[in-house]
């Protein structure tokens, strides 16, 4: 997991919290990589020493990641890059002491070779630079030792010349070269919520208005729709990275607010999360069933409906309630199914769950149960649960929990089959 931190974040009451929580994950086996953003601090040191901070404006500039991430770029002079060097470890210092103090090793490293921008739209960006290559191998040989790497904003040619790279641009570069799972975006404001940004349509979100969760669909509907809300464009340089990143190939981005204590470990384990995630839609080959799909339907679920794992449906049974179901279509053919029934009282159950097995590496029914769970998101559903006979221990991995016949809707009570004695697992959304 990539961590990309902003300075302001380091200027907070809260942040040795933040830091003992990454040390905690680092101590528990999860392998953790920090990006320590240093921007603010940068100009101060420079002011400093009365060395003026020069900006280009971001519209001038078209190399690819740059004008499109939403805030002017330095122009790191010859003059300024000793202090910019000196102000960048300065701040990657701060969460080694830190992380020493939590018994946790880290390393400052010069992961990151860089190329010059050179001259763009008329502007000698002189030391200004961009990632040339991150070297992955010595990253992993660093967190194979357990220990804690930490890139600052500071590349470096094959000749062994300093650039000053945009810490965005490492942690996209950083996350992409090492296959990361998660990138988290940590910063120090308000974040996306409904009031301050127009949301897209069906949004979901807490009771204090924060944005949960964002396709990379919904996410470029949001940045669209708030193009010109100047009060929001750190946001939206935030949303703009975690889109670059999910296309890149990060499944999840957490955009999170640093303020909230513990928000990191609420976002990696509880439900609803404390900031906004953006996820790559590994939902894109479900689709609604349509009455053609029949035949496949019935052919992936017979074989379990005769080992008794799946209550016996017919066709007919199937047409009358197919708005529920929803089919994994791979290159045109039919792999898995599910549906989702709705019993009122805000509880949904997850039923006919079936897979292809020359398919099962590819953890479609997994998949099929997360879309469902989506689906019941998005339908104001407060719990779904399952009924099953023999695969409990595949569905407790998932998340659900063992719960009383008695906790069933009403309606699904009286359909209660005593003699089959499923047993029930449920899942609090």
């Amino acid at each position: 997991m990539v961590f990309k931190i902003d300075f302001p974040v380091t200027e907070d009451p809260g942040f040795p919290y933040l830091v003992k929580d990454l040390a905690l994950l680092a101590r528990t086996g999860f392998r953790v990589v920090i990006v320590p953003g240093a921007k603010e601090w940068i100009d101060a040191v420079l002011k400093r020493y009365d060395i003026v901070p020069s900006y280009t404006n971001e519209h001038d500039l078209a190399g690819e990641g740059y004008g499109k991430i939403g805030y002017p770029l330095r122009i790191t002079t010859t003059q300024s890059i000793p202090f910019v060097e000196m102000a960048a470890f300065n701040v990657a210092t701060r969460f080694m002491t830190f992380l020493s103090g939590s018994r946790v090793e880290a390393l400052i490293g010069n992961f990151v070779r860089a190329r010059g921008l050179g001259v763009q739209a008329g502007v000698d960006m002189e030391h200004t630079g961009t990632v040339d290559k991150i070297y992955a191998d010595s990253i992993t040989r660093v967190l194979n030792l357990g220990m804690v790497p930490i890139l600052p904003c500071i590349g470096w040619s094959p000749a062994g010349k300093p650039y000053n790279v945009p810490s965005d641009e490492i942690a996209l570069a950083v996350s992409s070269a090492l296959g990361a799972v998660k990138l988290f975006i940590v910063s120090a404001h308000d974040g996306l919520r409904s009031g301050f940004f127009t949301l897209p349509e069906k949004s979901e979100t807490r009771a204090d208005g924060s944005l949960v969760r964002l396709t990379p669909q919904e996410a470029e509907t949001l940045i669209a729709a708030n193009t010109g809300n100047d009060a929001g464009l750190i946001a939206l340089r935030e949303l703009r990275l975690a889109l670059r990143a999910c296309r890149a190939g990060v499944d999840r981005v957490h955009i999170i607010d640093c303020r909230d204590e513990g928000a990191i470990l609420k976002e990696l384990f509880s439900n609803l999360g404390a900031g906004t995630m953006i996820y790559a839609d590994e939902y894109e080959s479900i689709r609604s069933f349509h009455s053609r799909d029949m035949p496949d339907i019935l052919r992936l679920m017979e074989p379990l409906m005769q080992k008794g794992v799946l209550v016996r449906r017919s066709a007919e049974q199937i047409q009358e309630k197919k708005d529920d179901y929803a089919v994994f279509e791979i290159d045109g053919s039919i792999h898995a199914c599910g549906a989702l029934h709705d019993w009122g009282e805000s509880q949904g159950e997850i039923a006919a769950v079936a897979t292809d097995p020359l398919y099962a590496d590819l953890g479609l029914g997994r998949r099929m149960v997360g879309f469902l769970i989506e689906k019941a998101r998005k339908c104001r559903m407060s719990r779904v649960f399952v009924l099953t006979t023999q695969t409990q221990d595949w569905f407790q991995a998932l998340g659900f929990v063992e719960a009383p016949v008695e906790s069933l809707p009403a309606q699904k009570r009286k359909a209660y089959d005593q003699g089959r004695k499923s047993k029930v697992f449920a899942l609090e959304l």
